[in-house]
C-alpha cells in the first residue's frame, strides 16, 4: 500500500473515526426493539465520527477547507486543497444493522481529485490512491475488471431512497440495464461500490442524486485503478452533475449507449 506522508495523514483519520463507528455499530442491533428506533443514534455516531475526521485532518493539514455530509462547506485559509468527507456512507445500512458501510476521505488539489480513501471497517477493507502511485487494496495493488462484454458483466446500481425522485427515470434504466447484463447489484454505498469497480467486483456502476463526498475518493482510487468515469449522460464531471457513469474503458462506453437508450 502506499506509504506517504499525504495517504499516512489520511488513513490515521480513517482509522480514528472507524474506532467510534464500529462500537457503535455493535449497539445499533439492541436500539431496533425500541419504538422510535435508532435514527437518533445512528445521527450522532455519524456526527461523532465526522468530528474526528475533521480535527484529525486539520492538525496534520492545517489551512485546506472541507466539504462534509453533516457540516457543509469550511473555507480554508488555504485554497488550493480541499477534503471531501462523508464519515459514514451507508447510513440506512448502518441504521439496520446490515454491516455494510463505509468512511470515505477525498483530497482536492487546484479542482483535480488527486487521492482518495475508503475504509469498511466491517471487512476491514482499506482502499487508497494517490495520483500517479496507483490504487490499492489493503496491501494488494488493484484493477478495474478486463472483461468486455456487457453479457458477463456484473453492475452496481443506487436507488433513490424515498423521498429523493428519479424513481421512473431509475426503473426504464435499469430495464434497459438488466436484460443485457449478467446481474445487477444495489449495495447502499456508492463509495463502496466505486471503489468495487475499482478493484474489479464490479464491472461497471452507476447512479444519479450523489453528492461530491459521495465520489470524490471514489474517483481518485477509479482513475488510478485503470478506470474510466463520466457522469450518467456522459459529461466529463460527475462531481458537478451529482450523478456517475464508470468501469473499464469500455463496458463504461458501452453503459452510456445503454442509459442513453433508456432516455430516448
Amino acid at each position: 500500500m502506499i506509504r506517504s506522508p499525504l495517504i499516512t495523514v489520511m488513513t490515521d483519520a480513517v482509522m480514528k473515526a472507524a474506532r467510534s463507528l464500529k462500537r457503535d455499530f455493535g449497539e445499533v442491533e439492541a436500539l431496533q426493539v425500541t419504538l422510535k428506533g435508532p435514527g437518533d443514534f445512528v445521527s450522532a455516531a455519524d456526527r461523532k465520527a465526522e468530528k474526528t475526521l475533521r480535527e484529525a485532518l486539520e492538525k496534520a493539514r492545517p489551512g485546506y477547507g472541507f466539504v462534509m455530509e453533516e457540516s457543509g462547506i469550511v473555507e480554508g485559509s488555504d485554497k488550493s486543497h480541499r477534503w471531501h468527507i462523508d464519515p459514514l456512507d451507508g447510513t440506512t445500512n448502518f441504521l439496520h444493522g446490515f454491516p455494510h458501510f463505509a468512511i470515505s476521505v477525498g483530497l482536492e488539489r487546484d479542482e483535480q481529485l488527486v487521492a482518495g480513501v475508503i475504509y469498511d471497517p466491517i471487512k476491514d477493507e482499506m482502499f487508497v490512491a494517490e495520483k500517479g502511485k496507483g490504487a490499492f487494496l489493503n496491501n494488494r495493488r488493484v484493477r478495474v475488471s478486463a472483461r468486455r462484454e456487457m453479457p458477463q458483466a456484473l453492475v452496481g446500481c443506487g436507488i433513490p431512497h424515498l423521498g429523493k425522485g428519479g424513481h421512473g427515470q431509475l426503473i426504464r434504466e435499469l430495464a434497459a440495464v438488466s436484460v443485457r447484463a449478467a446481474g445487477v447489484r444495489r449495495s447502499g454505498s456508492a463509495a463502496l461500490d466505486i471503489a468495487y469497480v475499482a478493484c474489479g467486483r464490479l464491472d461497471i456502476f452507476w447512479e444519479r442524486g450523489l453528492n461530491s463526498w459521495d465520489m470524490a475518493a471514489g474517483l481518485a482510487i477509479l482513475r488510478e485503478a485503470g478506470g474510466f468515469a463520466s457522469d450518467a449522460d456522459g459529461g466529463v464531471n460527475p462531481i458537478a452533475s451529482g450523478s456517475i457513469a464508470c468501469g473499464n474503458e469500455t463496458l463504461h462506453r458501452e453503459l452510456l449507449d445503454v442509459l442513453k437508450s433508456a432516455r430516448a
